[in-house]
């Protein structure tokens, strides 16, 4: 290990947190502002990217030790019980609904049916992206 890769490894160990941080906020803020399972799932896969980057895709398997085909298949399956959940209730597709309650730290906050959609759309982006770039990595 040369100096060089010391310093791009500590570097990547917490710029990766400090992505993963702002993915979780952007994922579950997603239903007020931009954001959401898309872009949160596509910061994730950024914080992973960087992580292959910094050490080689061994490491980060053993670290990581996900199977992103089933990611993808689990991603779908949330996001079409979350659509079918509204047929259930004969309303319109993607219907969603939500309820306040009080928490004792967070206080006063929304649930949202939308979350779990976001939820499905959050696994499948970072399964599929993730999916992509290991194959195109094991080829070279």
């Amino acid at each position: 290990m040369k100096q060089n890769d010391l310093i791009l490894q500590t570097v990547t160990k917490v710029a990766a947190f400090v992505i993963l941080l702002f993915s979780v906020s952007i994922f579950l803020g997603g239903h007020y502002s931009p954001g959401g399972g898309f872009v949160g799932g596509l910061m994730t896969s950024a914080a992973i990217v960087l992580l292959l980057l910094a050490y080689d895709i061994t490491t980060v398997t053993e670290i990581l030790p996900i199977d992103y085909k089933m990611m993808i298949g689990t991603g779908l399956l949330i996001s079409a019980l979350t659509v079918a959940g509204s047929l259930l209730f004969g309303v319109p597709l993607m219907t969603h609904v939500y309820r306040y309650i009080d928490l004792p730290i967070l206080g006063h906050i929304s649930l949202h049916t939308a979350v779990l959609f976001d939820l499905g759309v959050y696994l499948v982006v970072v399964g599929v992206t993730m999916t992509i770039i290991q194959t195109i990595g094991e080829s070279e």
